[in-house]
């Protein structure tokens, strides 16, 4: 098994990269999320990968890090009728904060935004995934929705998944379509680091 790749990126797509190492190119199907974080040309990288061998063919997907590779890899075990195409359009389309958020609150609409995901194919993932994307000391009868307990904080989502989905669910309500919203709230995540508040979050995404 490829645990992991690290090499020199020579070519880079939306969804597909071509990592050298020594004197081989590895072509590597990758997710939108992974893309938007891969350095410019020539520069080394490292993706946590997963290997599919069939008959016919070879497929080496790639993560930007180890938990996306980790998820991806539950979804394609866990969920029937979830192969990894579908997978890696889903990990494509929203961000793993909202992705784990969606499920653990049963959010079938949010899921179904992702290409080829239909709603009963959502409606699998949130009962096969639900109590697995949960911190270990809760259940998923325990965590029936997103809404803050009295002192204004989930006790059952991490709360900077659920400032992530505020911010997401503001840019919703401005007419931003679902993956917009969640591409632009990601790369302000990205650019804020950990333990900012949901204005900061929007502001950021607006461009303020």
């Amino acid at each position: 098994m490829i645990a992991f790749i690290e090499g020199k990126l020579i070519e880079c797509q939306l969804n597909m990269a071509i990592i050298q190492i020594g004197g081989i190119g590895y072509e590597t199907l990758i997710p939108l999320t992974t893309s938007e974080k891969l350095p410019a040309l020539g520069h080394n990288v490292k993706l946590h990968t997963h290997a599919v061998y069939k008959e016919d063919s070879q497929t080496l997907y790639g993560f930007i890090d180890r938990e996306s590779r980790d998820f991806f890899q539950m979804i394609v075990s866990k969920v029937s009728g979830i192969g990894p195409k579908i997978a890696i359009n889903l990990l494509g389309s929203l961000s793993l904060p909202m992705l784990k958020t969606s499920i653990a609150s049963g959010d079938v609409a949010m899921l179904s935004k992702a290409q080829g995901l239909g709603k009963k194919t959502a409606e699998r993932i949130v009962v096969e995934l639900k109590d697995k994307v949960l911190p270990k000391s809760v259940t998923a009868e325990s965590a029936p929705s997103l809404n803050p307990s009295e002192n204004g904080v989930n006790d059952e989502i991490p709360v900077e998944f659920v400032t992530y989905q505020d911010a997401v669910s503001a840019l919703l309500t401005l007419g931003y379509k679902a993956t917009d919203a969640d591409q632009a709230i990601r790369k302000a995540s990205d650019a804020l680091g950990k333990g900012v508040s949901t204005e900061e979050l929007i502001r950021k995404a607006l461009g303020r």
